[in-house]
């Protein structure tokens, strides 16, 4: 059974003249033809030297990239039981018009996706609405409540990818123990939200100076550090995979890069805002810079960019968490946590730390995609006989986010109201157009 799943769509037949190809794995870094044929990418050939087939579309790339489309293996689309902050049509168009060709969703719903007839349940709404693959990642606990583990074996054969109970830690040590044994027979990973409730009980931003300032009662970095050393050394002594989810912490990345340098079979994430915003964006008080973890000081944000620059952190990934707006329209301590990301990850990670040189491209780009190799699935890749998993971006174009509304449902984006540099303008998912941005002409000349 395949773990991705999306609605039939008509397979591509495009020829994209002279946008430069950059995909680092591929090994491509020019201008190019790229032909795709039946949703395959058919040639790859020097700018202006391929005719365009009668029945495929042109595309003029000149001026334009084409990458591999991006992979995020860490999001939430709110699907079943909470439609009103996104669904699975909503949150995929919005992965798409971010550039994205699969995601994974988080089980944090309404009911949790801790059982086999929920998981096909998803799987089967996946199949109709999904505007591109979307895997998903089922409990690891009944209930999230961290005290039975769920069949993973059963739902590992209906499709997992992996287990999670994210938005919760799995405090109980013997019950992350046993969690491992399981995964180690079955496979996938455990990816993990790391968090000590008994340290971070009723905070709502980071535990530092401004918090200081705002009077908010603070999560300090250690609820997240201890809980990473202490699973991966449970990990370690199981033999089995870890994945560590949204790493906010200076702490945090040396816990990962220690547990990495003994041999424990451990991954991180970092997210976009995580990379590029510090707790110093809370002091007016704005909900949608409340997520957790919190933004936090920037040294603890210089340590997650060189954790992503060295490898200590493997991939990016959003943490894409809709709200609907009345439920972010109260006051800081009282709203729930989490920002929307979709939309704008390349181009917040793109403004923010590659055009300023601090990250080269190409690494952002491997980041951006390498969650597929995390979950045991195809990486994105630019390259002749392979599904066409395209992404055309307009580097150059400044844009206001949100200015012309989202894609997604919810728009608690912490990034609304910035101008952001680089522009998605299609995206080919599953060998499928799958966006469009609506001011870009897909017809050249």
């Amino acid at each position: 059974m395949s773990p991705l799943i999306c609605r039939e769509q008509p397979p591509a037949d495009l020829l994209i003249r002279r946008a430069h190809v950059l995909d680092p794995r591929a090994g491509i870094d020019a201008p190019h033809d790229v032909l795709v044929r039946q949703g395959t990418i058919a040639e790859i050939a020097p700018p202006g030297s391929l005719g365009t087939p009668d029945d495929a579309e042109l595309v003029d790339g000149e001026g334009k990239h084409l990458f591999p489309a991006f992979v995020d293996p860490h999001v939430h689309l709110r699907t079943p039981g909470q439609e009103h902050k996104e669904d699975l049509d909503t949150g995929t168009r919005a992965a798409a018009a971010g550039g994205y060709c699969m995601v994974v969703a988080m089980p944090n719903t309404d009911p949790v996706v801790d059982s086999g007839p929920i998981l096909r349940a998803l799987r089967d709404a996946a199949a109709r609405e999904a505007r591109i693959p979307v895997g998903f990642m089922p409990c690891i606990t009944q209930g999230m409540r961290g005290e039975h583990l769920t069949e993973m074996a059963e739902l590992r054969e209906l499709g997992a990818l992996g287990f999670t109970d994210d938005g919760k830690p799995v405090t109980n040590a013997q019950m992350l123990r046993l969690a491992l044994q399981y995964q180690r027979m079955i496979g996938g990973v455990l990816a993990l939200h790391e968090e000590d409730p008994a340290l971070s009980a009723g905070g709502s931003m980071h535990e530092g100076t401004v918090s200081a300032v705002l009077g908010i009662t603070g999560i300090p970095s250690i609820s997240e550090s201890t809980m990473i050393a202490r699973d991966a050394l449970i990990a370690e002594y199981e033999g089995g995979r870890i994945h560590i989810q949204h790493v906010s912490a200076e702490e945090s990345v040396r816990a990962i890069a220690d547990a990495k340098a003994r041999g424990v079979r451990i991954t991180g994430e970092a997210s976009p805002h995580h990379l590029t915003l510090t707790d110093e964006a809370v002091h007016g008080l704005d909900t949608r810079t409340k997520m957790n973890p919190p933004l936090r000081a920037e040294e603890d944000r210089k340590a997650v960019v060189d954790g992503l620059r060295d490898g200590t952190l493997d991939c990016i990934a959003t943490d894409h968490a809709p709200h609907a707006r009345d439920e972010k329209e109260v006051p800081f301590e009282q709203a729930p946590f989490g920002t929307t990301g979709l939309e704008t990850a390349f181009a917040a990670v793109y403004t923010d730390l590659v055009v300023p040189g601090v990250l080269p491209l190409g690494l952002v780009l491997e980041r951006m995609t390498s969650g597929a190799e995390i979950l045991g699935l195809d990486v994105p890749r630019i390259e002749r006989g392979r599904r066409a998993d395209l992404t055309l971006v307009d580097l150059g174009e400044a844009w206001v986010v949100g200015e012309a509304g989202y894609e997604s449902r919810s728009d608690n984006c912490v990034f609304a109201g910035r101008s952001l540099t680089g522009r998605v303008l299609m995206t080919v998912a599953a060998g499928a157009v799958a966006y469009r941005q609506r001011a870009f002409s897909v017809v050249g000349s």
